[in-house]
């Protein structure tokens, strides 16, 4: 199944991905062999994942969870799915 997921890194940043296989890729991030950007923060800790049907799917969601604010993400790991609607409003 394709999952999306997030890393918190050794440097406290997030990291959003997905996969079709989370414990390999999780190991790949582990070992140096995952994504350039998480390969000079390690180690990483999983902090969040999400199961899809389709890889599609996946992808669409990934790409939708990067482009939240770190407020949103960290909402989205902690369970506060109410706040995340408020979180997706600018400030002008």
């Amino acid at each position: 199944m394709p999952y999306v997921y997030m890393l918190e890194c050794s440097d406290g940043s997030l990291y959003v991905g997905s996969t079709r296989d989370l414990a390999t890729r999780l190991h790949q991030h582990q070992i140096g062999m995952g994504a350039a950007y998480t390969r000079t923060r390690r180690p990483v800790t999983l902090v969040w994942s999400e199961e899809h049907e389709h890889v599609g799917a996946a992808f669409t969601r990934e790409k939708q969870v990067q482009r939240w604010s770190r407020a949103k993400r960290l909402a989205l790991i902690r369970g506060e799915y109410e706040a995340l609607p408020q979180l997706a409003k600018k400030s002008f």
